[in-house]
């Protein structure tokens, strides 16, 4: 899984190409449906929404991508905070079990006999 993407990808300037021309075409269609061609005007409306249903349907399809990506992200995050957790609580049971064994190792030793050697 890669979760890190580049900020532009040359399809990212694809789109956003076919978004500028998008706009321009809004543009251009808005102004001619302002200057009141009053022959085809229910037409030139009627090509103005589709263009808006498009240009807006591209942008809310791309959010809903973001959207889905980021929650795939927060769902990433989450299970492996749950895990680093579970690996810290392990880490510390684990480092109280060797300091138990250390100390009865540490009395053990001090319970020992003097070695017959020693005296000399």
């Amino acid at each position: 899984m890669n979760y890190v993407q580049p900020i532009q990808s040359s399809g990212d300037l694809k789109q956003s190409d076919n978004i500028e021309d998008n706009v321009r075409t809004l543009a251009h269609t808005s102004a001619a449906f302002r200057q009141g061609d009053t022959g085809n005007g229910e037409a030139t409306a009627s090509s103005l929404s589709a263009l808006l249903r498009r240009v807006s349907g591209t942008s809310t399809r791309e959010i809903d991508s973001l959207i889905g990506d980021l929650r795939d992200l927060r769902e990433k995050l989450r299970t492996d905070g749950d895990r680093i957790h579970r690996d810290i609580v392990e880490y510390a049971a684990l480092s109280q079990q060797v300091m138990q064994l250390s100390r009865i190792i540490s009395e053990s030793v001090k319970s020992l006999p003097d070695s017959p050697n020693t005296e000399g």
